[in-house]
């Protein structure tokens, strides 16, 4: 090795007039600084995990991911994996930051950080919240999750942010997702969750449930029409004055006055979006049988 940078010092200092010396110099300092590169980020140099479960991704992959999950799940919304993914991908560098930060503003908030509570159908104990008293927020929730055939244990597992606090953090919004459901009584129906979404983005910034209001592109033109009307406007006012649900304790919430909750979280219960569809169903019923005994 000495001798061919011997050798190759000595071309060098012919072609550019240089002494040897000075052209072992140079080229012993780029050799250095070419050594001293770090490794670039690929599939072959991946880091390892900060976490359980998690993936590191380079930013190149995290954008791919981010247009990928995020144009797939516009055209299914049902897609639940898409929408996950997308909402990891696009909340570095700023809007989960952003979120954990106003938890750690927040009492409450560094509480929950601190303990790390899960909810899980085991965490809750559902039998004892179907036990509650029919005004309190346990049993308005179990009673939600019961009507629309849903369970807390559903709730993907995050793995591609980076930092170990703010998955916990992504983690522990996926995971209350359900009791935004039940404090404003909006169902899983595509319309009802275009409209959490946006009161969700109004309250947490959250591309994800940004992009997902544009899911109304794909409503039928009635319910287009009452998401224009209603909805957004009620989930655009509600999520702007609301005070950070993330930072709910809900477990310790349980036994509560589900109003009395919703007045300290200045968050009012949009129209009853189900009742308004089962007497939108009623009505056609009755004109389509009209129109049979007419003809």
């Amino acid at each position: 090795m000495e001798v061919c940078l011997r050798r190759t010092a000595a071309l060098v200092a012919r072609s550019n007039g240089l002494r040897p010396a000075a052209a072992a110099v140079t080229i012993a300092v780029t050799r250095a600084a070419t050594h001293s590169r770090p490794f670039s980020f690929s599939s072959l140099t991946r880091p390892p995990p900060n976490y359980p479960g998690h993936v590191p991704l380079s930013r190149i992959e995290k954008a791919g991911l981010a247009i990928g999950s995020g144009l797939m799940s516009l055209r299914d919304p049902r897609r639940g994996d898409l929408i996950a993914a997308f909402a990891e991908a696009t909340a570095t560098p700023y809007f989960i930051y952003r979120l954990r930060d106003a938890m750690l503003a927040n009492p409450t908030g560094r509480r929950i950080l601190r303990d790390r509570p899960r909810i899980t159908s085991t965490s809750l104990n559902l039998p004892y919240l179907r036990s509650l008293p029919a005004n309190t927020v346990g049993r308005t929730y179990v009673a939600w999750l019961d009507r629309e055939g849903v369970s807390p244990d559903t709730r993907a597992q995050v793995r591609y942010i980076d930092d170990e606090e703010c998955a916990y953090v992504m983690q522990r919004y996926r995971e209350c997702h359900d009791f935004y459901h039940a404090l404003t009584g909006l169902p899983v129906v595509r319309e009802g969750e275009v409209a959490l979404k946006a009161f969700e983005f109004a309250n947490t910034l959250l591309p994800m449930t940004g992009l997902s209001v544009f899911a109304a592109a794909t409503l039928k033109k009635s319910e287009r029409r009452r998401f224009a009307g209603i909805y957004l406007p009620w989930a655009l006012r509600n999520g702007l004055r609301a005070d950070e649900v993330i930072n709910v304790y809900w477990e310790e919430q349980l036994e509560k006055d589900v109003e009395e909750l919703r007045r300290e979280l200045r968050v009012e219960p949009p129209p009853d979006l189900r009742e308004i569809r089962k007497r939108e169903r009623e009505e056609r019923k009755r004109k389509q049988a009209a129109a049979s005994a007419g003809v």
